[in-house]
């Protein structure tokens, strides 16, 4: 007898094959057989006759580690509905670990108040270590914060390090990536990474490649510069012949959008030309960043108290505020999604307080970032459709949401999380597959499960297969749908009817079940 038998379903197997009609049987935490098992039993068994067995979704760009999620919601639940099986957390150069000093870890303040958290590890393995301890709704596994790195040891300093301090940065990777981590992320649009240079980039890749590891980049710049951004990635990839993957592809307003089909042609080249690229997406036109990346790059160099103390100068705000009205900003798309501030901001547009407030816009985001000492998160309105339709049929991309695990408790704080923590990877399958019929649903679940977990390094996760772990998924397409918008985001995914998480029931007839067996993935 099997612990459990999905019987009758038409299993799409994570490989982009075609569909066939089958039974799938689980004992313990493995799949342990998949063909015609009429005449076999299981202690649990699930008719899924005209629904789709696959496998659980693997979200390879996840921030419930940096947004603390993971501590303060281990259930998840807005991935969960999803079908979110696995998450990879230190994504776009922010990790939980390593840490040199436990001032490291202010490369999350941009998402979080450090005064509210306490930690007690320092090293990767330390960190994984006190996971295991806990228990989430989903597998997890973490990449290392380029930023990181370079934080616990330059500490607020903007300059390159010496040969010793690389050294030092090195030693503290190779340890990382020895401990499991499954690579290194950058987040080179941000403050404290974007003087790295390109050698600099390149060692940390050399110790990628040595470990069989990814080299995870979120670009210097998604906007009027986002080709020759690509183009850095790529010359690393070439240099290095590393994997290279590119984080949320994206092109940033709409002066910008014409350039995202050159920038998928030279994704489209470097493949060809032997590089090992990838890049993932998520189905949105909104996006979220920090209020911050409205100011010139030269205000935030130094850190978050520098830059308060250079806006509150009479001097250097004029000059600032000279700058930002030649940067040509959409700033009529941009509104407060999170601030410690009162809570009426959030959901109001940043013109719309800046009226109120009698004020320029250039203005009242300067004082915004005062009074918020610079946590201040946005959602911009700024992405072309037609531009994310293209990303998600490229063959080299996969779905990812780039948001964080909520539950609709959280709505109580205020603030307005990125339907794309609740909706990503269904909406894909309701928008692009099943309506607009642009992918596959065979194609689509490749990009949400074997393409991710190969490239990945994700043993044993991302097919239905003889002896790989048992995270699968019963999908019933007459119900898929993602009703998580941006204005109304607090809302679950429906369509999956049947989640297992290492062979233990997550989901259940579409309902959450409060089971939390997800495990700690090392490389």
């Amino acid at each position: 007898m099997y612990d459990i038998l999905i019987k009758n379903g038409h299993v799409i197997d994570g490989t982009g094959s075609a569909p066939f009609l089958a039974d799938v049987a689980i004992k313990e935490d493995k799949i342990v057989k998949i063909g015609e098992l009429h005449n076999e039993k299981g202690e649990i068994e699930i008719n899924a006759s005209g629904k789709i067995v696959c496998p659980g979704f693997v979200d390879i760009n996840n921030h419930s580690d940096t947004h603390w999620q993971i501590f303060l919601n281990p259930d998840l639940e807005s991935l969960a509905y999803q079908g979110i099986t696995t998450i990879v957390g230190g994504a776009c150069g922010s990790s939980l670990a390593p840490l040199a000093t436990p001032l490291a870890l202010e490369s999350i303040q941009k998402w979080i108040d450090l005064k509210n958290i306490s930690f007690n590890w320092l090293t990767l393995k330390e960190f994984l270590k006190v996971l295991e301890l806990r228990k989430f709704s989903v597998n997890f596994a973490t990449m290392v914060g380029h930023e990181n790195l370079r934080r616990g040891i330059l500490k607020d300093e903007l300059r390159a390090p010496n040969s010793k301090e690389l050294k030092f940065i090195e030693k503290m990777f190779q340890d990382s990536m020895k401990s499991g981590a499954l690579g290194l992320s950058t987040g080179l649009i941000y403050t404290h990474a974007r003087l790295a240079s390109g050698e600099e980039l390149k060692d940390l890749a050399n110790i990628v490649k040595k470990y069989g590891g990814v080299y995870v980049t979120h670009i210097r710049d998604e906007a009027s510069e986002v080709v020759e951004s690509i183009e850095e990635a790529i010359k690393i990839g070439q240099e290095v012949k590393m994997k290279l993957h590119i984080a949320h592809l994206k092109v940033m307003g709409k002066k910008n959008w014409e350039k995202m089909e050159e920038a998928l042609a030279h994704i489209s080249r470097a493949k060809e030309n032997g590089i090992d690229i990838s890049f993932d997406v998520y189905p949105y036109t909104n996006t979220g960043s920090v209020l911050y990346a409205m100011l010139p790059s030269w205000v935030a160099e130094g850190g978050r108290k520098i830059m308060i103390h250079r806006l509150k100068d009479p001097i250097i705000r004029a000059k600032v505020i000279t700058e930002m009205k030649k940067s040509g900003f959409e700033y009529k798309k941009i509104e407060i999604a999170a601030s410690p501030l009162d809570k009426t901001l959030t959901r109001r547009k940043i013109t719309d307080i800046a009226i109120s407030q009698n004020k320029t816009v250039e203005e009242a985001i300067i004082d915004i970032l005062i009074a918020s000492e610079g946590r201040v998160i946005t959602s911009m309105e700024i992405l072309s459709e037609e531009n994310v339709r293209q990303a998600i049929a490229h063959p080299l991309s996969m779905i990812a949401s780039n948001g964080a695990g909520y539950s609709l408790n959280h709505a109580k704080t205020g603030e307005l999380v990125h339907p794309r923590s609740f909706g990503t990877f269904i909406k894909v399958l309701e928008k692009y597959v099943l309506q607009e019929k642009i992918i596959t649903m065979e194609e689509a679940i490749r990009k949400m499960t074997s393409f991710p977990a190969e490239k990945f390094g994700v043993a044993k996760r991302g097919k239905l297969a003889k002896g790989f772990f048992a995270d699968v998924l019963v999908l019933d397409r007459n119900k898929i749908s993602s009703p998580s918008e941006k204005d109304r985001p607090y809302q679950y995914s429906r369509g999956v009817d049947y989640s297992f998480v290492n062979g233990k029931m997550v989901i259940q007839e579409g309902k959450y079940a409060g089971v939390r067996n997800g495990r700690i993935i090392r490389r």
